[in-house]
């Protein structure tokens, strides 16, 4: 009987909503623009996440060696630096590796390249590029490296330079992240409140069907179930329109946002993970629709 009922209440969902076809088509479309705009927030947040994280790949500080420094000794302060809770990489360069490295950067310039011949010797030392888990920790690890300990080895760290450029680049990217946190959450809101209204209007317009199988002694769930198959019908053909409309504006979009932001091409982005983003957008779009008609229909249901 169960089975009965169930097929009986999908099959009657069905009919309601092709009988119903312009409101069911409203329905749909108001959905498509709510699932749009989430969408639209997550491609938004892929691309402001790619952007944050490459202005954080380009902060680091520079520990410069003295000349004098043993190599060994250089390696051991590596090896304790990179214990550090704090510290996300640390990049040994040697005196013979830098000094290769100016020379291809100066290669042009006769003036220095004729000054190194005449030298004789590498007046550069070894260095070691840092980078923190997060750039609120560099300046323990400035504190850290600025020991009584290390002070016979190093001749430079270039953090207190930098201190303020990096403190600022921290400022930027917490608050683009709590922008970008409370964008989301304030059009998320809306876009969920039109959708409910919305399908709140569809319900209203079966009041009087509703009210009928009430006088005659159906139970309450016989008479939401079909609203409940309807709100699930919504939420699918308006995942599926969001995904289809998504496609070539990814497309016209990905080359130029790639370019500005230097980020993951959209388009790619769009097709390596098109099954998670659409169970996603199914997701809201089903929990939607059924969360409004249970609420739409609790409405009638407690006259």
């Amino acid at each position: 009987m169960e089975i009965i009922q169930l097929k009986r209440t999908v099959r009657q969902g069905f009919v309601n909503f092709w009988r119903n076809g312009w409101v069911s088509l409203a329905t749909v479309l108001v959905m498509v623009l709510t699932l749009f705009v989430f969408g639209g927030l997550f491609f938004s947040n892929v691309l402001l996440t790619s952007a944050l994280e490459q202005l954080e790949e380009k902060v680091d500080i520079s520990v410069y060696f003295k000349t004098s420094a043993i190599e060994d000794e250089i390696l051991a302060l590596k090896s304790s630096v990179e214990k550090l809770a704090e510290v996300r990489e640390a990049e040994y360069i040697s005196r013979e590796q830098a000094l290769l490295e100016f020379e291809e950067r100066h290669r042009e310039n006769s003036l220095i390249t004729q000054s190194l011949e005449e030298l004789g010797e590498n007046p550069l030392g070894a260095s070691l590029n840092i980078r923190a888990q997060n750039p609120n920790q560099y300046e323990a690890i400035s504190r850290f490296l600025e020991s009584a300990s290390f002070e016979n080895i190093i001749d430079k760290i270039n953090y207190r330079q930098n201190q303020l450029v990096i403190e600022r680049l921290s400022q930027i990217l917490n608050s683009s992240r709590a922008m970008g946190l409370g964008v989301t959450i304030v059009l998320a809101v809306i876009a969920i409140l039109v959708a409910f209204n919305t399908v709140r209007l569809a319900i209203y317009t079966s009041r009087d069907e509703i009210s009928i199988m009430r006088l005659v002694g159906a139970a309450n769930s016989y008479i939401r179930g079909p609203f409940l198959v309807e709100g699930v019908l919504h939420g699918f053909l308006a995942s599926l329109a969001a995904m289809i409309i998504f496609w070539p504006l990814v497309a016209w979009l990905g080359p130029k946002a790639e370019r500005f932001f230097g980020g993951p091409n959209l388009l790619d982005y769009y097709f390596s993970n098109f099954l998670w983003i659409f169970l996603m957008l199914l997701f809201i779009g089903v929990v939607l629709g059924v969360i409004s008609s249970l609420i739409a229909t609790r409405r009638y249901l407690n006259k």
